[in-house]
């Protein structure tokens, strides 16, 4: 019995301890909320000063030798010489002799052809001396001026329509003509470099066996160069030849100026691109580096240039008046890859010099003043 009375007092007093912490808590003091302090976004500004802008058009390609050349093989022989060492990286003036082939067999062919043209004149002489004594003595001077070892020379010219036609009756003509390509023939044995420049190919060693039709190899002239670029075709109004353009490797170390020297008329209709070629000369250049171009089209009149992300819905932009920003139509001239070119903008207009996140039309701002 004693022991049921002490737990019901212990019961008692944890449900009494219980309802006064409870009290307790309740009568605390509820911490009360900050009230929300609203700020007012501080923006930078630019101020408006239109002018000519030009406008530039960027583009990309590998640089190539304007003059280039290359070299095949005519005839068939032996390849016996050249001037230098017949490599890539070898340097020709003028001139020089770039491939020299064996043609011993072929200047022997043309000294016969020679002698038979020389017996061929001799005997009409005769005949000539009795019914065309009028032009017997330049045919005689023709033939002791003969030599199988020099290059040929014209035949003597008819004075009459009876000459021309005995001599027709000849086979004299026919076997000269024959001569004639023998010779331009034997030309082709030896081929000359055609202007200052550097080898940049070679498939050929000394004493080959060299084909008609065979590539050699390949000569530049390493002082002049051209970049072919593609544009696309709606700049085909702005370009011009003779138009600036600046020039730059891909680190951007290096800088080279330029000119359009080309425009194809020809739009490719896959692409709708148009092929643009720039005349460039200048110290560290090298076939095939890739280089950047940037050309300048044309100027524009009474524009700004404004960076990209500051463009709104498209056509507008944020101009500040007072205290609030505010959107303001305008006319975009040209896109580059981080500005626009706009036009509508009245001089001295404030407008944000950076994008501000979650602007609207009246939004109040603070300048920002140093």
């Amino acid at each position: 019995m004693q022991r049921q009375i002490i737990i019901s007092i212990i019961g008692l007093l944890i449900i009494a301890g219980g309802y006064f912490g409870k009290e307790k808590m309740a009568s605390r003091e509820k911490p009360t909320r900050p009230k929300e302090v609203r700020t007012t976004p501080i923006v930078f500004t630019q101020t408006v000063k239109n002018a000519d802008t030009p406008i530039s058009v960027k583009a990309s390609g590998n640089l190539a030798a304007r003059d280039r050349i290359e070299i095949f093989a005519e005839v068939q022989g032996i390849f016996e010489s050249s001037a230098h060492r017949f490599k890539p990286g070898v340097y020709y003036k003028e001139g020089d002799l770039l491939i020299l082939l064996n043609s011993d067999e072929h200047r022997a062919n043309l000294k016969a052809q020679k002698s038979q043209l020389y017996n061929q004149v001799v005997s009409i002489l005769p005949d000539l001396r009795f019914d065309y004594p009028e032009a017997f003595q330049k045919w005689e001077s023709y033939a002791n001026s003969f030599s199988v070892e020099n290059r040929l020379q014209a035949l003597p010219a008819s004075s009459s329509d009876r000459e021309k036609l005995f001599i027709a009756s000849k086979p004299i003509n026919s076997t000269w003509y024959t001569i004639k390509n023998s010779e331009e023939r034997l030309a082709k044995y030896s081929i000359y470099a055609p202007f200052n420049g550097i080898l940049t190919e070679s498939n050929i060693d000394k004493g080959a066996l060299i084909r008609v039709g065979q590539k050699l190899g390949e000569f530049i002239n390493p002082s002049n160069y051209e970049l072919e670029v593609a544009l696309n075709s709606s700049y085909a109004d702005l370009l011009k030849v003779g138009n600036s353009v600046t020039l730059s490797n891909v680190e951007g170390s290096k800088t080279w100026n330029g000119k359009v020297s080309r425009l194809n008329s020809l739009i490719d209709p896959n692409t709708q691109t148009l092929q643009a070629y720039i005349r460039v000369n200048g110290k560290g250049l090298r076939e095939g580096m890739y280089l950047e171009a940037n050309l300048k089209a044309k100027n524009e009149a009474n524009t700004y240039e404004v960076s990209r992300k500051l463009i709104a819905e498209n056509n507008k932009i944020y101009i500040l008046e007072g205290d609030q920003i505010k959107l303001s139509e305008i006319e975009i001239v040209h896109f580059t890859e981080t500005t626009a070119i706009v036009r509508g903008l009245a001089d001295g207009t404030e407008i944000l010099e950076r994008s501000l996140p979650g602007s609207y039309d009246g939004m109040t701002v603070k300048r920002y003043e140093e």
